[in-house]
């Protein structure tokens, strides 16, 4: 009997591994390129301060959808975790997202609710009808102002372009409130697991019929050997970049250790242009339900990605696009490979949806399976 093979073991593959194990008899083989499952979300304690460091950037769990969160708890306890981001800019340090106490200390201003939003209708640009991009977007969303000081300088280091080169769909997945609610995510449940998310996909990994193989790259015809093949590596690498790289940002840290609190929160964003990194995390504060006497803080970068390096953000500009639609009509011609996940399927996706997704693959698959029908090839979109 021919096994089943996953590419990569971050959330994305740990959760269709563990879906096909669970409910079939087949062997699952799960190979990992790096020395450790959990993929970006992988998580370590230092040996030196006893914090649970996130090795790849801070990741909050959060869903409103009852059967990814039920299914999250399975595999470990998670504390609850509201993320409050501050900005910190040359006239203050200001809660984000935007919300209304952001908007009266920005402005000096004691608006109410009501005051508030028609203030900020008066500064957006109704000279745009429909925006083109990420800078119209803006303005004509917030107007010059609150552009400029939390977003323009920003965008520009995250993303390496102006944001006049940037869709304008980004700006639209973030919020901009009339209220004091400094949530920055508006789902149901919220939280980080109490042992992290090391622990977590462990555990999704721990069943007889999976195989975790560590310290192994994806090596092309592999597909051959294996009945499926689910691949959460990128997909230009999966066809030698046969029709160039699709470009993504990468991060690097600069970490610090210490004494005491450094930060007094967990992270802090710098909008500034004129401030070289993106933004500081001080990573006790994600484990505040634990003390400890010394601190770790982690000084981001972004910078532009090359083959080789650890891929963080897709950009889907121009060129991506057409490249990605190249590679999509390959992957059609791959009857035992389902791309999948933030790399397979080259989109920007927060974990509650990598979860929700899997979950919806594997389900379809063993639907396919056990009706002995081939399972849609290609890229899930």
């Amino acid at each position: 009997m021919k096994k089943i093979l996953v590419i990569g073991a971050g959330l994305a593959g740990a959760v269709v591994a563990r879906q096909l194990a669970e409910n079939t008899a087949l062997k699952i083989v799960v190979m990992e390129r790096r020395p450790h499952v959990a993929g970006n979300c992988h998580t370590e304690r230092d040996p030196e301060t006893g914090i649970m460091l996130h090795k790849y950037g801070a990741h909050i769990f959060h869903t409103s959808n009852r059967a990814v969160w039920d299914y999250m708890l399975r595999f470990g306890e998670f504390m609850p975790f509201i993320n409050r981001p501050k900005a910190v800019t040359e006239t203050g340090i200001y809660s984000l997202p935007v919300n209304l106490h952001t908007i009266n200390q920005f402005f000096g201003t004691k608006f109410a609710p009501i005051e508030a939003e028609r203030f900020i209708a008066s500064k957006a640009d109704t000279s745009i009808d429909e925006p083109a991009n990420f800078e119209e977007q803006a303005l004509k969303f917030m107007g010059p102002e609150l552009y400029q000081e939390f977003f323009y300088g920003y965008t520009k280091k995250h993303w390496g372009c102006e944001p006049r080169n940037l869709p304008a769909s980004i700006l639209k997945r973030l919020p901009l409130r009339f209220t004091y609610n400094d949530n920055y995510y508006s789902s149901l449940y919220q939280g980080i697991p109490l042992d992290g998310y090391t622990a977590i996909v462990e555990r999704i990994l721990d069943h007889e019929n999976i195989e975790v193989i560590l310290n192994q790259s994806w090596v092309p015809d592999t597909e051959k050997d294996f009945q499926h093949v689910f691949y959460s590596g990128p997909l230009d690498e999966f066809y030698l970049y046969k029709f160039g790289p699709l470009s993504y940002r990468t991060l690097r840290w600069d970490v610090e250790v210490g004494k005491g609190d450094a930060l007094g929160h967990p992270a802090l964003n710098y909008p500034s242009p004129d401030v070289e990194y993106t933004r500081r995390r001080e990573h006790k504060h994600y484990e505040y339900w634990r003390m400890f006497d010394k601190t770790v803080v982690f000084t981001e970068y972004s910078a532009e990605a090359a083959v080789g390096d650890e891929l963080f953000y897709p950009k889907r500009l121009v060129n991506d696009t057409s490249r990605l639609a190249d590679y999509m009509r390959l992957s059609q011609e791959e009857p035992s490979v389902s791309f999948i996940g933030r790399l397979g399927t080259y989109r920007y996706l927060d974990m509650h949806k990598v979860v929700e997704e899997s979950l919806a693959i594997s389900s379809r698959w063993l639907e396919a399976h056990f009706a002995g029908q081939p399972y849609p090839a290609g890229v899930i979109q």
